[in-house]
């Protein structure tokens, strides 16, 4: 393996331009980091190149070796099901290994807490601001929770309060949406009350989750093309390679 693998991230895709506007730009910052990797970008809907797509033409082109990343930040449904299912009817001649999706990690949570600050908090903030971790959210009980981790995580690193919430419809039993999130980090007593969109890129549901932040004092943006996410990105490709290149000696 003296070519390093082709870095192909898979993303869901929306009709919302901006979506793909995002993604494009995150590409473009792992891209940044490591110029001697090739990064291609595949859509599982609504946008092209489609995933399938590209894997027939970097077959065309004589590729062999694939690390397919799911940009996405839990192992939800899309994850388990709908990316191993198209990576199952790749060409044959493609040795692809699925890396694993993108959260938890220590560098999200730094994304999350630097994009509060450019919203208008500071560090000294911290004590007196509740939080609400505004994920889209999932039908998948693992999904859901990694979210409540991750939210009890970041509240021991200072916060007043960090309330997990939900943007899709239906939120899980026992977990509130954006807006209720506010109301309850308010009647606890938090100083102030902000709102992190626990997202990759502008949609639907994060729009939602914005009409839920009104009543914040903060509404940070989503973690888009920050370069915490492009070093994840790195670090979940480096963690798919690191095997075969360790068997060949490399």
């Amino acid at each position: 393996m003296r070519d390093r693998p082709v870095l192909l991230v898979i993303a869901h895709g929306s009709r919302d331009p901006r979506h793909a506007a995002t993604v494009h730009a995150l590409v473009e910052r792992v891209r940044s980091l490591r110029p001697g990797l090739r990064v291609e970008t595949g859509f599982l809907d609504f946008n092209v190149p489609s995933v399938h797509g590209v894997l027939e033409s970097l077959a065309a082109e004589g590729a062999r070796d694939v690390v397919a990343l799911p940009l996405l930040l839990t192992r939800a449904f899309h994850a388990k099901a709908d990316i191993p299912a198209v990576l199952r009817d790749a060409p044959a001649r493609l040795r692809i290994r699925q890396a694993e999706v993108l959260g938890p990690s220590p560098l999200l949570l730094s994304a999350l807490e630097r994009r509060l600050y450019e919203a208008g908090l500071t560090p000294a903030d911290k004590s007196s601001t509740g939080v609400v971790l505004a994920s889209a959210g999932s039908s998948d009980p693992e999904a859901i929770a990694v979210i409540a981790d991750i939210a009890r995580e970041w509240w021991h690193t200072g916060w007043c309060a960090v309330r997990p919430a939900f943007a899709s419809a239906g939120s899980p039993a026992g977990y509130p949406g954006t807006e209720d999130a506010v109301r309850e980090l308010r009647a606890l007593g938090c100083e102030r009350v902000a709102v992190a969109p626990y997202v990759l890129a502008p949609g639907f549901l994060p729009d939602r989750i914005a009409r839920g932040a009104a009543g914040a004092d903060v509404l940070a943006d989503v973690l888009g093309a920050a370069p915490e996410v492009a070093r994840v990105l790195l670090e979940r490709y480096d963690a798919a390679v690191r095997p075969a290149l360790a068997a060949l000696g490399a």
